[in-house]
């Protein structure tokens, strides 16, 4: 049987600040657990991803630091690979939108969509700076939503309704430089004729069973209100240079580019590999995991774009979307500096702990989830440390100090034994069943429940009173634990490691088998190594200073 085909791809973080939990809530996280997940399975799975490296926040940050965009962008692109891997947060290829690759798929892709006339010119008047002597697009300029009159809205997108703002719509405009009143001047753009698109949209956006109805709806309303042809020029000096006469100090807008190197970096992947990537990418399934603020470019802009082109790439077959991660009220935000930042996430917890707690508060819709530190706490000492480190440690440890480090052989099997038996037998299904819907939150809290019965059955069974219970209780405990350590691996796969050496099993957990849980693959005789504590409870009268090391008392 040939391997189910899946590429990931993670929406990329834009190259100017470090990486916040907000972004691991929404996209990074479920992505890695998602991949993780169906490596188990069997799949041939990859996951990409990249640095958003153009666009007018890069460059103004890169202006204040007296560095050039190129060295900027190259420092966060390493920066933010390092703080995903000490996350556990794998990539198959961490790629950069600054590539080669990247910069010769976009032009092609615009001569193909200007040769389709899916392209026009218009002289627009924008946004211009006296005292900068530069025009001000997209988050050069600051003023209020012309969609909600939110205000302090970069002129491009609004944070507050996720709108997309088109050219010189933005009100009340000021530099977000110097703060002065710009000035209007004339240039020449390009224009990508999304409008064109609404009626194909709206049959994509309805008949793809994939896509969830609650992201389908609100963008529907917008098809409705008219789409608006996109403006994919911009007047400053870094970004893919636009390939045509007259536009030679022009590049393109960040979100011309930015989705295409998804498929940039597939192709590179497997380029590497030999294997030819467009083939590759037509035959898999596609999943893009992002965040709410960015529906419109991946759900309108994205498939228009590939449309156009003739699809030559499929569209995605799915695109995970979540909501934002809150702290007082209000988004995590790096433009803004309101974030608790990974870095200091790390240095303050296990990382386990980030990706253990994170998933058991993600849900997959769109709704919005406060930070809350004591709620942190808790879930970590009530339910991963007391209920299912509690589970695993208790069943090794009763092993190596009463049999030896031996697992016993089972023995004769009550009502209670089959069944334990029967949920061990079963749970894979049941967790696996919501992973592959992305259903993370729920397939943590399966996971939870069943480590809670194993407790139950522990203590029910009470192994240090009755030699002859003894023996099928600990077989089947054991066996219980090996299958919470396939299953808890996505979430937690640094503590999953270590417990895989302890139970002296050969291999990389990582390539091990999901549905592997049957009690059969414990041989008898089999030894386990010395068991250590995986988690260890946080300290509540330490709250001040987890606040303090994370940024939240400021």
């Amino acid at each position: 049987m040939d391997k189910k085909q899946i590429i990931v791809t993670s929406a990329l973080p834009y190259a100017n600040g470090e990486i916040h939990l907000g972004h691991i809530f929404s996209t990074y996280l479920p992505a890695d657990i998602f991949t993780r997940f169906w490596k188990l399975k069997g799949a041939d799975i990859i996951h990409i991803c990249a640095t958003d490296d153009f666009g007018t926040p890069i460059l103004i940050k890169a202006e204040n630091e007296n560095k050039s965009p190129k060295d900027y962008v190259a420092y966060w692109n390493k920066r933010d690979l390092t703080d995903f891997n000490n996350l556990g947060i794998d990539f198959d290829l961490f790629d950069n939108t600054s590539s080669p690759e990247n910069i010769k798929l976009t032009q092609k892709f615009f001569k193909r969509l200007n040769d389709n006339n899916h392209l026009f010119t218009s002289i627009i008047k924008q946004n211009y700076c006296e005292s900068c002597d530069k025009f001000l697009p997209d988050r050069y300029v600051l003023g209020t939503c012309p969609h909600c009159n939110s205000n302090e809205q970069y002129s491009d997108h609004c944070d507050a309704c996720g709108r997309t703002i088109g050219p010189d719509s933005i009100l009340n405009p000021t530099c977000a430089i110097c703060g002065s009143l710009p000035v209007k001047k004339e240039s020449n753009h390009y224009f990508f004729k999304l409008s064109n698109f609404s009626e194909v949209l709206k049959k994509w956006l309805t008949e793809n069973p994939n896509l969830q109805t609650t992201v389908t709806n609100y963008l529907l309303n917008w098809i409705k209100d008219g789409l608006k042809d996109w403006d994919i020029t911009r007047d400053i000096s870094w970004g893919v240079p636009i390939p045509s006469p007259g536009h030679e100090s022009q590049v393109f807008y960040g979100w011309f580019d930015n989705h295409l190197c998804y498929i940039s970096s597939v192709l590179k992947y497997f380029d590497g590999l030999n294997i030819d990537g467009e083939k590759r990418w037509n035959s898999s399934e596609i999943y893009h995991f992002i965040g709410k603020d960015i529906v419109y470019h991946h759900y309108l802009f994205l498939p228009a774009m590939r449309l156009g082109f003739g699809l030559d790439y499929k569209l995605p077959d799915s695109i995970p979307t979540r909501g934002h991660l809150l702290f007082s009220g209000h988004k995590l935000s790096k433009s803004k500096g309101h974030y608790i930042s990974l870095e200091n996430s790390l240095n303050t917890f296990n990382a386990d702990y980030i990706r253990y707690y994170l998933s058991s508060v993600t849900p997959y819709d769109q709704s919005d989830v406060s930070f809350d530190l004591d709620d942190f706490i808790a879930k970590i000492n009530n339910d991963l440390v007391a209920n299912i480190g509690n589970f695993i440690h208790r069943t090794l440890s009763f092993i190596s100090s009463k049999f030896d480090n031996e697992v016993p052989a089972i023995g004769v099997k009550n009502s209670d034994d089959l069944d334990f038996e029967s949920k061990i037998l079963s749970i894979s299904k049941e967790v696996g069943n919501s992973l592959s819907k992305n259903e993370i939150d729920r397939a943590l809290r399966l996971i939870s429940a069943f480590s809670s019965h194993g407790n139950r059955y522990f203590q029910k069974k009470e192994p240090w009173a009755d030699q002859d219970n003894s023996n099928t209780c600990l077989h089947l405990c054991f066996n219980a634990v090996r299958v919470l350590n396939i299953l808890m691996f996505p979430f937690t796969p640094f503590s999953m490691s270590t417990l895989w050496d302890i139970l002296n099993y050969s291999g990389n957990l990582e390539n091990q088998f999901w549905d592997h849980s049957d009690l059969s693959s414990t041989s008898n005789n089999h030894m386990i190594n010395l068991p250590e504590v995986l988690f260890k409870k946080l300290d509540t009268d330490n709250v001040p200073f987890y606040a303090n090391e994370l940024g939240l008392s400021k």
